[in-house]
């Protein structure tokens, strides 16, 4: 084949990769609806309010934000104002980010393993579950995981010669815009890229420093600009930053998303009707977290062939020239892999299994790089052996995770089976030198391994998610789908917040009550205690003068309660104070009480 076909036939295959994604990721998008709500209604603030959308704000009149950096919500949030709020507008930003991931992971892997890889590589990451199910939701994982992939690929073309300190700054750019999505799990790829360049570049060491130091200043600029603003801005003309426990943007990156997750401080479950969601309960810590439970369905189809394959690589590459690019991008993706699956192993605090998108990106690269590595030495009958262990173990292994949801599909899974083991003993007993049937053998091995995870992912486009807790796949017994608070509106409710003019229809205990309100009443309401019902705002005497300043209607005791936990004694003080001096009706299933009405007199 002449270099002008084979070059036609690439594009070609890359265009049927990317639009393949692009037609998997939006098919159907909205039946997610509002997805989260939390994020949907600081959407729906940023499509109406500039200050929200540069805050992030929950509502828009800037009571509080979301508890994470906003850079997610000002591309939902712009996408709102072009085209109107709405499920598609919001969503269909997200399933664009899954095409760009695809495609930067493409180019990265391509780099190193040539096209076939590459398109491996992105296949592999577009039939990931947990990406079909976050790049399809209005979480911040989705800009976060695009970013990360972005400085991938900029620290792999930093290897280049002429141009490595360009293009180390620009992924310092990108990590410090992943911080902007999700603050310190963006950054969680660092050690990976920066031994990568200091091991990998072909220039001198002091050099190599220098560029790392320049590429760390960018990632400090990208993302700390926000950080000054937020402390250079009043704080008493913009939101409270939720999360904080002093409205704060450090003590948000440091303690609430920072230690406190890792640690497990402050992250208990303290709402009643989240105690049986799977992914917030009980949860086994250690190195097998990926590969059980949830995560299993989610992201652990490729783990173990990926491990396998970074300790391959690396080995059969272990006399390779210091600048060998292989061992490079191994270090890169397995580094990645080693130090985020780590943290989401070994992580006390709540932890989703969603939180490995994260990942993803890392195990498609290895799993990608392993096979391609492996198949172009095949004629060594070691290298064909562990070709065959790498696919024939994801088949087996898809096969055990597929028989743990036993009731959907159940051929499926013996098929997978017969199938893996079948072309397994077809790519290990064709000779090398017959080409075409080995190349055949392996493309099947290749499409059994990724059939598991494929399937799941395909589930997970056509089945509806929504809440705090999205689980991938079909729907499965015993599994539920979680928002913590409210998740239905009495019509009544929303026609009496509909018909206030003040600045907030109603104050409501956390966040994700009060976005519900928001969603479906288009007024902005008042989240008493952020997100998780514990950070301190308002104070009670805030309150007291917001009352009396006549900016808020009602107060709305929702049938989900106000059990904030030990520390919320200001917000049960609220309470308190409305209960004492204002009198109650219920609408249906909540207590409302009217803050227009004068005071009952002591």
């Amino acid at each position: 084949m002449t270099t002008e076909n084979s070059l036609r036939w690439r594009r070609l295959g890359v265009c049927a990769l990317l639009l393949g994604t692009a037609a998997l990721y939006l098919w159907r998008i909205t039946i997610n609806g509002m997805a989260n709500a939390f994020y949907a209604a600081a959407t729906q603030s940023g499509s109406t309010n500039w200050k929200a959308l540069l805050f992030g704000s929950l509502d828009p009149n800037n009571f509080i934000t979301v508890d994470k950096p906003p850079l997610a919500q000002w591309v939902m949030g712009l996408s709102g104002r072009v085209f109107g709020f709405g499920s598609a507008s919001m969503l269909v930003p997200e399933a664009l980010m899954a095409v760009g991931t695809v495609a930067l992971l493409y180019a990265a892997v391509a780099r190193v393993g040539g096209p076939r890889a590459g398109m491996l590589a992105g296949a592999a990451l577009a039939l990931t579950p947990v990406a079909v199910l976050m790049f399809r939701y209005n979480n911040p994982d989705a800009a976060m995981v695009l970013l990360m992939t972005a400085a991938a690929y900029c620290t792999l073309r930093a290897l280049e010669p002429a141009r490595g300190a360009r293009w180390l700054a620009m992924a310092g750019v990108a990590l410090g815009l992943a911080f902007l999505a999700k603050m310190l799990e963006g950054l969680l790829i660092a050690p990976a890229l920066a031994a990568t360049y200091l091991i990998a570049a072909p220039v001198a060491v002091r050099t190599r420093l220098c560029h790392l130091a320049a590429a760390a200043a960018a990632m400090v600029a990208s993302g700390g600009w926000f950080v000054l603003l937020t402390a250079w801005w009043p704080a008493s003309s913009r939101p409270y930053l939720a999360g904080s426990t002093d409205n704060d943007f450090m003590n948000l990156v440091l303690g609430y998303n920072g230690m406190a997750r890792i640690l497990g401080r402050n992250h208990e479950v303290t709402v009643p009707e989240l105690a049986d969601v799977p992914d917030l309960g009980t949860q086994v810590r250690g190195w097998s977290r990926l590969l059980a439970g949830e995560f299993a369905y989610e992201i652990g189809w490729l783990v173990p062939a990926s491990v396998v394959a970074v300790v391959v690589v690396v080995i059969a590459r272990g006399r390779a020239p210091r600048t060998d690019r292989v061992r490079a991008a191994t270090v890169l993706f397995g580094g990645w892999l080693l130090v985020d699956g780590l943290v989401l192993s070994y992580m006390h605090g709540t932890v989703h299994p969603y939180y490995s998108l994260s990942v993803a990106p890392a195990v498609a690269a290895m799993f990608a790089i392993g096979l391609q590595q492996t198949w172009v030495h095949r004629e060594s009958r070691y290298q064909r052996a562990l070709f065959v262990l790498m696919s024939l173990g994801t088949g087996v292994w898809s096969w055990w995770v597929l028989g743990r949801n036993a009731h959907w599909l159940p051929p499926l899974r013996w098929a997978v089976l017969a199938v893996a083991v079948l072309a397994a003993a077809a790519a290990l007993g064709v000779p090398a030198r017959r080409r075409v049937a080995a190349a055949a053998a392996a493309t099947v091995a290749v499409a059994a391994a990724l059939a598991g995870s494929g399937a799941y992912a395909f589930a997970t486009a056509v089945t509806p998610h929504h809440g705090g807790a999205p689980s991938v796949g079909p729907a499965r017994r015993g599994v539920l789908t979680a928002q913590r608070g409210r998740s239905v509106v009495d019509v009544d409710l929303d026609a009496l917040l509909e018909a206030t003019h003040t600045d907030w229809s109603a104050a409501v205990d956390r966040s994700t009550n009060a976005a519900v309100l928001e969603l479906a009443t288009h007024t902005a309401v008042m989240a008493i205690g952020g997100f998780s019902g514990l950070d301190p705002t308002p104070t009670l005497a805030q309150f007291q003068r917001d009352v009396s300043e006549h900016r808020i209607a009602y107060y709305v005791a929702t049938s989900t309660g106000s059990q904030l936990g030990r520390n919320a004694r200001s917000h049960n003080d609220i309470a308190r104070w409305v209960a004492f001096n204002y009198a109650a009706r219920r609408v249906g299933t909540d207590l409302v009480f009217d803050l227009t009405v004068p005071p009952r007199q002591p």
